[in-house]
């Protein structure tokens, strides 16, 4: 794949500093130099519907919503300012920054969603709270909204300083996890940032108390070795699509690692252990339930990682 493929993003903005570290974040993967578009966001607040009504009949009443919405204007010319010159005194090329003011249509997590899926963006960049829960995360529900309602776009969310550049995608055996590679391929193409592909085996304490496995080592050992052999071909075609997308054989690494209760916390800790700022997985699991936005381990992880950055992918 050529390096000079045009990749967009989209960068939601408030004007606090929490969403700045987004583009600090963009700046460490891709650097300065890569051919990506950077999509500075901010949905400009409008009028309750009724009270623009009532404006129509009042001069004063008129008058005052103008003078909210010219500040509403101001507020979103200052964010978006701000970030554009983060990217610039950085070296990026001014034409690969964009600015987008957007009117409020129906709510500001549908508006980026909805303007995002219609431009074809590649992702979605949030920045969140250094806290671990789904309330703190900027800008109030918004993130969590984007999260829910972006069923085509893969969001980004940057949680803390993010300082290293390599990354791990998790694997399981599903559609929907070479789906997150096939994104992650053509978004690191180009980079030099290390890859891990980690699969955590399961243990069969995930099925049966720890009282019934136990004693029950060849039974796990027979388990354990099944699995291994089933996500082989996973593992295999996961890394033909990064280096098809144009990553080098020497900067993927693959691990494999017996599991614990909790496979959550098994690729948290092999992001930890690995030195990796950014978590890839696939939004929904091997059992893709489709009636749920989200899959129990992708949900773990978005609640208990920190300082990295987690790549959601439909």
């Amino acid at each position: 794949m050529s390096t000079d493929i045009t990749k967009s993003v989209v960068v939601p903005l408030d004007g606090s500093p929490i969403a700045l570290k987004s583009l600090n974040y963009l700046l460490l993967v891709f650097g300065t130099q890569h051919n990506l578009v950077l999509n500075l966001f901010h949905v400009v607040p409008s009028g309750p519907p009724i009270l623009v009504e009532e404006s129509k009949k009042d001069p004063n009443m008129a008058r005052q919503i103008r003078d909210l919405e010219s500040r509403n204007k101001q507020i979103a010319a200052k964010a978006l300012t701000a970030g554009k010159k983060v990217l610039l005194d950085k070296g990026v090329k001014e034409e690969n920054v964009k600015i987008v003011e957007f009117k409020k249509r129906v709510g500001i997590a549908r508006d980026i969603c909805g303007w995002s899926e219609k431009k074809t963006m590649d992702a979605i960049v949030l920045s969140t709270h250094g806290r671990s829960r789904m309330e703190a995360f900027f800008m109030g529900e918004t993130a969590c909204k984007v999260m829910e309602l972006s069923l085509i776009c893969p969001v980004w969310m940057i949680k803390g300083d993010v300082r290293s550049k390599p990354v791990l995608i998790a694997i399981d055996n599903s559609e929907n996890a070479l789906r997150a590679v096939d994104r992650a391929a053509f978004m690191l193409s180009g980079t030099d940032c290390p890859v891990t592909l980690f699969y955590s085996k399961r243990s069969l304490g995930r099925f049966f108390s720890s009282d019934v496995v136990a004693p029950m080592t060849d039974l796990e050992t027979m388990w354990k070795s099944a699995a291994g052999r089933e996500i082989a071909p996973y593992m295999q075609k996961a890394k033909e699509m990064l280096i098809k997308a144009g990553l080098s054989e020497s900067q993927i690494s693959t691990r494999v690692v017996d599991g614990s209760r909790s496979a959550a916390a098994d690729i948290l800790d092999a992001a930890r252990q690995f030195g990796c700022g950014t978590i890839v997985m696939g939004r929904r699991g091997a059992t893709n339930v489709k009636s749920y936005t989200m899959g129990s381990v992708s949900r773990k992880v978005l609640q208990d990682y920190k300082d990295a950055a987690l790549w959601l992918v439909p």
